[in-house]
């Protein structure tokens, strides 16, 4: 189950890879990329506006035609940012709209705000929302667009400032669903962009106690805990950053017999409160092998527990 909302598949396809953004694709690959992992039991497409400037949406139409096969569900997003209260749901309504055109289709099952919610106006930007303006009119906006049976239900991208999170998963209405950070190293990469602390599994904790669904991403940090990055990134990019951090990591999935990858996911399945893994691949190759690691499993206790052992003190 996706918190309280309905059954999921353990695995999304989600819009950074074929919204290319995580390297080089196309739009072809991507088409055929989608439509193999709802061939492989995928129920869930995660996509967004600012995965490639409405690319990942326009995948979707696409590769459907308007028309989900049966059980597949959409989740798209929305930012926010310091729009003035008295304009929001106008706003919101824009993008929804917007979203629905480049998927050819007329509902979307989850809607999420994109916008990271910060304590108030002096920390706002155009992609950083005041919390008052969450509370005021960001909240009512959405269950409005749920009333209209034009979303079926909303949440947030649940990563950072997390006092902010923990702030917003204490009160009601609360999101049915979070997107959250879930990796081995507790690396958000470049979703953090504040002083403080990431504390990922702390909000796993939390969104699970609350009932909120949780999407987990970052499995393999933008690439940084796989065998290789697939594109050039500067030496002080977070997932520069990472990757040469990880190299234990890597290590250690060698002398398991398994790629950086594979592990990766698995660790990230294996973690409390995770509904379901959010894959970044671009292409079918990718996805094969994330769907080979869900069919292997989570990791059991004791390799869980050699992976802390080994790369915990690696983490952020």
């Amino acid at each position: 189950m996706l918190g309280k909302l309905w059954p999921v598949s353990v695995l999304t396809i989600g819009g950074g890879g074929i919204g290319q953004v995580w390297g080089e694709t196309d739009r072809t690959e991507s088409v055929a990329t989608i439509r193999e992992a709802i061939d492989s039991g995928i129920t869930l497409i995660d996509v967004a506006p600012s995965y490639g400037n409405g690319e990942a949406e326009e995948v979707v139409g696409e590769a459907f035609g308007g028309k989900l096969p049966f059980g597949v569900r959409v989740c798209t997003k929305l930012h926010v940012g310091e729009t003035a209260p008295d304009e929001v749901f106008a706003a919101m309504e824009d993008s929804l709209r917007e979203s629905l055109e480049r998927t050819r289709l007329s509902f979307i099952d989850l809607l999420l705000l994109h916008s990271p919610i910060v304590p108030d106006a002096s920390q706002a930007a155009s992609w950083r929302t005041p919390l008052p303006t969450y509370r005021e009119a960001i909240r009512p906006a959405f269950d409005r667009l749920v009333e209209q049976g034009r979303i079926g239900a909303w949440g947030i991208t649940a990563t950072h400032p997390p006092s902010m999170v923990e702030t917003v998963l204490s009160e009601e209405p609360m999101p049915a669903v979070g997107q959250m950070v879930a990796n081995v190293l507790d690396a958000p990469g470049d979703m953090k962009w504040s002083e403080e602390a990431a504390r990922p599994r702390d909000l796993l904790a939390i969104a699970k106690e609350r009932g909120v669904g949780v999407m987990a991403i970052r499995a393999v940090q933008a690439g940084a805990l796989t065998d290789r990055l697939d594109r050039e990134l500067d030496s002080d990019h977070p997932a520069q950053i990472d990757f040469d951090r990880a190299a234990p990591f890597r290590d250690l999935a060698a002398e398991l017999g398994s790629s950086a990858a594979t592990l990766a996911y698995r660790y990230a399945l294996s973690m409390e409160g995770v509904d379901t893994v959010v894959l970044g691949v671009k292409n079918r190759e990718e996805l094969r092998e994330s769907v080979a690691a869900a069919e292997v499993g989570a990791l059991d206790p004791e390799t869980v527990k050699l992976v802390d052992d080994r790369v915990g003190h690696l983490r952020v």
